[in-house]
């Protein structure tokens, strides 16, 4: 099956390179981030607490864990990298692109089921999609998007991924297939609860037991490329009770706090 491409998939790819572009030599910023587009509301969030305490603003660059895994692996000039599961930060360890001794899980989430139409909401995760017929399943790609991985795990665990893994249109990150959903041109899509609770276009059908997923974590770490003096205590700042304050309002799970 040819995979369906909306505009939303290709922006990812493209925001780290416009981010660079847009700082000019000698402007002031603060550590250069790659996260989790899941996460994107979230941390706007906490590097505004952090530039309110009078810090320079971190540079946030957002995308899939797969992009931004390839942008480490590539040498970008970045600081701190979260991931939205541990095996790419297991990944990245193993190259030593991280520094191991720096590395925390900053959140937890979960994975819920959306449809576009409120009709479509009404039943349960395994009513809802028996009845997909030629409709479509958007969801991030099983090869290389934790949050594909994760709904691949929960949808064989229900016994309906064989049934329809030819409908599902697998996208380049988590919110694309969010995108894809609130356009209606998929008729469901799974994303993280946090996806749905920022997104306010779409219906959640129901959430996946956690039982029926691996744990959903974003681990984070400095690169072993990180430069700037202030990525230790912003990356600590990531682990404090006013970011997980912050994350909690925003629907995820805090996880590790900083000591």
């Amino acid at each position: 099956m040819r995979p369906l491409y909306s505009l939303a998939q290709l922006l990812p790819g493209l925001l780290f390179a416009l981010m660079l572009s847009a700082c000019a030599p000698g402007e002031p910023d603060g550590p250069t981030v790659l996260a989790p587009s899941s996460m994107q509301e979230a941390l706007e969030a906490v590097a505004d607490a952090w530039e309110g305490d009078g810090h320079e603003r971190p540079a946030l660059s957002f995308a899939g864990t797969a992009a931004l895994v390839r942008q480490a692996e590539r040498g970008a000039p970045a600081d701190i990298i979260i991931t939205a599961d541990t095996a790419w930060m297991d990944w990245l360890a193993e190259r030593n692109l991280v520094e191991s001794g720096t590395r925390r899980v900053l959140v937890g989430n979960a994975l819920v089921l959306i449809a576009a139409s409120p009709a479509d909401s009404k039943g349960s995760i395994t009513e809802s999609l028996r009845v997909l017929g030629s409709g479509r399943l958007a969801m991030g790609d099983p090869q290389s998007v934790p949050a594909g991985r994760y709904g691949r795990a929960a949808l064989g665990a229900l016994g309906l991924w064989d049934a329809i893994m030819d409908r599902i249109v697998p996208t380049e990150n988590v919110r694309a297939a969010l995108a894809l959903v609130e356009a209606g041109e998929a008729r469901f899509g799974i994303v993280y609860a946090t996806d749905a609770q920022a997104s306010g276009s779409v219906h959640i059908v129901d959430t996946f037991d956690f039982r029926d997923t691996p744990e959903i974590v974003y681990p984070a770490a400095r690169l072993s490329s990180a430069r700037h003096p202030q990525t230790d205590a912003f990356l600590q700042f990531l682990s404090s009770s006013t970011a997980h304050d912050i994350y909690a309002a925003h629907g995820f799970i805090p996880y590790e706090m900083a000591p």
